[in-house]
């Protein structure tokens, strides 16, 4: 085993995990489940079949990933974050195919914040501690609120951005970024 496993967690037959990931006490992983390596699981975490987490992502206490989600390389998920998978749910009634729900690179998602099913959470994107996050969030963007609606740009430095014109951007760290459209800046120029 190329994974530690604190004693009081539950692993099932089957689930793929990657090396130097942690997986700490009462977190339950089911055995379909993909974890990449680097991973970082703290306690109290529940992880359904058709899971997949990418490398060096950090799950913080209290979070459940059911069928569907997807959590792309270095994402961060904050404690108590709620993901749910199926749009109209009823008891003894499931879903054959539940929607994908997706965080890609880099993104973080705060303390409680609730992502409905079937939303993209852009790379890079920060989502703030309560929000409910109803539709996709763009690469970069800053969202918070209920609904949660992009507030402003964020770096993936975790700054936000200085307007130079009304399209371009730079941050502190020495990133700077071009915005394509209203609901897409791509970065143009590493530090």
């Amino acid at each position: 085993m190329s994974f530690f496993k604190h004693p009081n967690a539950l692993i099932e037959s089957g689930a793929q995990i990657g090396a130097n990931t942690r997986i700490w006490a009462f977190t339950h992983v089911l055995g379909g489940a993909m974890i990449g390596s680097d991973c970082n699981i703290c306690d109290n975490v529940f992880i359904e079949n058709q899971v997949i987490i990418g490398n060096r992502v950090t799950i913080k206490c209290g979070v459940q990933l059911w069928d569907g989600v997807s959590l792309e390389d270095d994402v961060f998920i904050g404690p108590n974050a709620t993901f749910s998978n199926d749009r109209f749910p009823r008891s003894k009634k499931h879903s054959v195919q539940y929607p994908t729900t997706r965080v890609k690179s880099g993104a973080s998602v705060g303390a409680n914040a609730t992502i409905l099913p079937g939303v993209t959470i852009g790379t890079w994107a920060l989502i703030g501690a309560g929000s409910v996050v109803t539709r996709n969030i763009p690469d970069f963007g800053l969202a918070f609120g209920n609904p949660a609606r992009v507030q402003s740009w964020i770096c993936q430095c975790g700054d936000k951005f200085s307007a130079i014109d009304f399209s371009r951007y730079l941050c502190s760290c020495g990133r700077s970024y071009q915005k394509e459209n209203a609901n897409n800046i791509r970065q143009i120029q590493c530090q």
